[in-house]
């Protein structure tokens, strides 16, 4: 749908849900407005059919900057996330917290009756991933994990394809998320981004995307995986890390697909492969999902793109979200593509540490 037609549809809708004569925006929070949160209210913002009321973040020049710029609408400000759950005029929150406070502030704001944007991952451990699920479950509300890929339109246009046989029988994916340094030491996150426990590690916090792409175009999530990694460049850099720089990872599926997937931090900028692939292999050929959409025959007489779509990026995600609220559209990226991403991240992170294969069925989580 044209963006233009969209915002008239929704404007429509919103009055048919607030009421005439009532505001058609949806009244929005933001939690946490860090880098990542900066970057969502700027998105917020540029929505016609949302109102930033409220803002929230721990840190005081983070949230007089947010508060600066989102002056026009006059939102209340707080350093307290409780005091976001506890307005009753908030409609709807955007999380944008470090990891090991999404779970505790997405149940909170379900159970209060709002729609929730959660950034990714939406938990870091098996058991409080498994309550935000069995919470999700019971409300009515909209719920949109920050997984942008899902509203990629070329890549979901070529995994839609691939569901249709376009490459034949997929019998194999190799991905990986490899960067060219380690995230920076002196970023305002780095008071809890080194920390496993808050951030999840590289594996958690930035390869969900990845892993949740390989999951979309598979069809379905692993049910074992096995894997090594470590911390090889950074050693106890910065003082106290715990989380690895490198990881090599092999997914098993039930139906038969298997997935190799690598990240790690010291890839070269200049060196071919760049840092973001998927490669996906059928019984036709194969398809790179990353950078074009691009299909191979397995004979090598036939190069094209799988998909003609361009690739939509920018704010197509939050547009998704209040699309949903207003229109009742399915979700972009509910909470069982939140459950499974961050669920196979977790897996690969343990199966590491613990040096042993992992089965799904270990997490008791029925997605």
């Amino acid at each position: 749908m044209e963006r233009r037609n969209f915002l008239l549809t929704a404007a429509t809708a919103a009055q048919a849900a607030f009421g005439q004569g009532a505001s058609t925006q949806v009244a929005t929070a933001v939690i946490g407005v860090g880098s990542r949160g900066s970057s969502l209210l700027g998105e917020v913002m540029q929505q016609p059919t949302a109102r930033v009321v409220a803002l929230c973040d721990n840190k005081p020049d983070r949230l007089d900057k947010a508060a600066t710029r989102a002056a026009a609408t006059n939102p209340s400000t707080t350093s307290d996330w409780r005091k976001i759950i506890d307005n009753k005029s908030v409609d709807a929150v955007y999380i944008a917290t470090p990891p090991h406070m999404h779970v505790e502030m997405a149940i909170a704001a379900l159970k209060a009756g709002k729609h929730v944007y959660c950034e990714k991952p939406i938990g870091t451990t098996p058991e409080s991933i498994r309550e935000l699920l069995k919470v999700a479950r019971q409300t009515k509300k909209v719920f949109v994990v920050g997984q942008q890929l899902r509203s990629y339109t070329q890549l979901g246009a070529a995994i839609k394809l691939i569901h249709e046989g376009a490459i034949g029988q997929v019998l194999f994916v190799k991905a990986q998320r490899h960067a060219t340094s380690d995230h920076p030491h002196d970023a305002s996150s780095a008071d809890w981004y080194f920390d496993k426990k808050k951030s999840g590690g590289y594996l958690v916090e930035q390869s969900v995307h990845n892993l949740d792409a390989c999951n979309w175009a598979i069809g379905q999530h692993p049910t074992r995986a096995a894997g090594f990694g470590g911390t090889n460049m950074y050693k106890d850099d910065p003082k106290g890390r715990d989380i690895m720089d490198h990881q090599s990872i092999t997914y098993d599926y039930a139906n038969g697909v298997k997935l190799s997937f690598t990240q790690m931090v010291f890839h070269p900028r200049s060196m071919p492969a760049g840092n973001q692939t998927i490669n996906v292999y059928g019984t036709k050929g194969a398809v790179e999902l990353m950078n074009g959409a691009k299909f191979y025959s397995l004979d090598g007489k036939e190069q094209r793109l799988l998909s003609p779509e361009v690739q939509q990026k920018g704010d197509a995600h939050t547009t998704a979200f209040f699309n949903s609220i207003l229109t009742g559209a399915p979700s972009p990226a509910g909470i069982e593509v939140g459950v499974t991403g961050a669920l196979t991240a977790i897996l690969g992170n343990q199966v590491c540490e613990q040096g042993r294969v992992i089965q799904w069925s270990e997490y008791g989580v029925d997605v």
